[in-house]
């Protein structure tokens, strides 16, 4: 007979994600794991794999919890202009967040600490870009559409350079004092919207 979990999988996966994101890939150790999780080493294999499958599985879940607010903003009726302005502005704001300046964004601490030289790890962080870069261009597409764009912009190319801000929001913000620079930034990138 099968032995039950002792634990939920799901608060230990969503502990996993808070140490590895406060901590990173490399400095965050098994015991460390352990310790935080509240479950034995064989019990994280069992149900998670090695440490690596444990973090990319977490690296998932920060994007399930990440996609939905995004699709909101960007999917909802209406002007879609003005949902893109405010949505790189929220990137902007929680980049210099007192909070979210100690962790940055978990998918660009990814990007810079594994992406370089772990495939799975890139196509983990490619995924979420993929998605965002996604959803600016719908918007951005909707907003020509509707007059609100003029139509000498390239929705795609606009996308593009919002992602690439974005990600460079999140790099700043964690990195630097100043929240000026974030917020200058995002407002000169603003006026190529217009």
């Amino acid at each position: 007979m099968a032995r039950t979990k002792e634990f939920d999988p799901d608060a230990a996966l969503q502990s996993a994600l808070e140490l590895f994101w406060r901590r990173g890939y490399e400095a965050t150790s098994m015991a460390d794991l352990v310790e935080a999780l509240g479950i034995g080493r064989a019990s994280i294999y069992a149900t998670f794999g090695n440490k690596h499958d444990l973090y990319l599985k977490a690296l998932e879940r920060y994007g399930e919890q990440q996609r939905p607010l995004l699709l909101a903003e960007l999917a909802q009726p209406g002007p879609a202009l003005p949902a893109v302005r405010a949505a790189v502005r929220r990137f902007g704001a929680e980049a210099t967040a007192d909070q979210r300046r100690l962790t940055g964004c978990f998918v660009t601490n990814t990007a810079a600490e594994l992406a370089p030289h772990d495939e799975a790890a890139a196509r983990g962080v490619e995924r979420s870009w993929d998605h965002i870069e996604t959803l600016l261009h719908s918007a951005l597409v909707r907003a020509r559409a509707q007059g609100e764009l003029p139509e000498d912009r390239d929705p795609l190319m606009l996308a593009r350079m919002l992602l690439v801000l974005l990600q460079g929001l999140r790099v700043v913000g964690k990195a630097s004092a100043d929240p000026a620079r974030v917020r200058d930034a995002v407002e000169q990138a603003l006026t190529l919207l217009d």
